[in-house]
């Protein structure tokens, strides 16, 4: 039997040190490396944006033909090449569509993603910026800053406001995210239908029901509330047109935590200007940085955050670890792992 010591790689240095792999992660991967397996750090910054960096560090490259496991923000063309002896692929990120476009999908690695460990704060963020608009919170804020006393738009025969109790939440998406989602809002009354691209599956806990994406432009015609949660892939890319937008009954509430690509921004802002959408909460664009020119920007319904939904300090890296300890093992011993990822669907 070969004694010959087997390599993780982890690349998880991040810029963002809200995203940077903490010294306490780094001692816990160590504590707990199965027998026989050494951990090499890369200590050169890297990108923990969207799907991980484009090009990896030097020293992540003269790590790799080593390397069994790599544990990275997603993983570069230039890392696959160089990782002659890699077997299996872990992201610290959900989305994966950078990843599969290095070469990944025509390799047998095994290719393991985060979905779900973001789940929690993107589920409070979701719940927050729809009881934002709910409540009327952005009118209240743009009188704020006029310091006017004002209950005009609040107690017009036409008020928008209403309770999350009776409204019907459509969520595409019944992943990680979108269950997060899903029963925040159920637990304060609102009726949750997915989204699900094998309905037949079932429907997850806080959601009524859950349907096919042939059903999808029924569904929007009775959503108070519409949530895009899913994985960017051929099938969702440019899911969200302005013809699917104009679906939607007036005054409902877009949500948006997916990927930028999902949705017709431009269609969008031209809807919630007119006042036919009430108000839209978007973390992620087409093209980040969001551009100072983009109109979003100046509306006051809606409201734009810089793709940091799923920031939670602090709480992050425990359940990132726990996912991958959990997978770690079952590697070893040979068992099936969790957020296996589908190369052909995408996710």
């Amino acid at each position: 039997m070969s004694t010959e010591a087997r390599h993780l790689v982890l690349d998880l240095t991040a810029k963002s040190r809200n995203w940077a792999l903490t010294p306490e992660a780094e001692q816990r991967v160590r504590a707990e490396a199965p027998p026989g397996w050494v951990v090499d750090v890369v200590r050169s910054p890297t990108s923990s944006d969207g799907d991980g960096p484009q090009r990896a560090s030097e020293e992540a490259v003269r790590l790799m033909p080593e390397a069994e496991i790599y544990f990275g923000f997603g993983i570069t063309r230039d890392l696959l090449a160089a990782g002659r002896r890699l077997r299996w692929v872990h992201s610290a990120a959900a989305g994966v569509g950078s990843v599969l476009q290095t070469g990944i999908a025509d390799t047998d690695i095994l290719l393991t993603n985060s979905a779900g460990v973001h789940g929690p704060p993107i589920g409070e963020f979701v719940l927050a910026g729809v009881l934002h608009f709910m409540r009327g919170f952005d009118a209240a804020v743009d009188q704020q800053h006029r310091a006017e006393w004002s209950k005009a738009f609040f107690v017009a025969e036409e008020s928008p406001l209403r309770e999350i109790s009776g409204a019907r939440v459509l969520i595409v998406g019944t992943g990680g995210l979108g269950r997060e989602a899903a029963w925040r809002f159920a637990a304060l009354g609102a009726t949750c239908v997915g989204i699900r691209r094998r309905p037949e599956l079932g429907a997850p806990e806080g959601f009524a029901s859950v349907v096919g994406m042939d059903a999808l432009d029924g569904e929007l015609a009775k959503a108070d509330v519409l949530v895009l949660a899913a994985p960017l892939t051929g099938a969702t890319a440019a899911l969200m047109s302005r013809d699917r937008l104009a679906l939607l009954p007036r005054r409902a509430i877009v949500v948006n935590v997916a990927r930028g690509a999902m949705l017709d921004e431009d269609a969008l802002a031209e809807m919630v200007e007119s006042g036919r959408l009430r108000g839209a909460v978007l973390d992620v664009f087409r093209e980040e940085p969001l551009a100072s020119t983009s109109r979003l920007w100046q509306l006051r319904a809606v409201l734009v955050a810089p793709h940091v939904s799923p920031v939670s300090p602090g709480r992050f890296w425990p359940r990132a670890l726990d996912l991958f300890f959990d997978n770690w093992r079952r590697y070893v011993a040979g068992t099936p792992l969790r957020n296996l990822v589908d190369k052909t669907a995408g996710y």
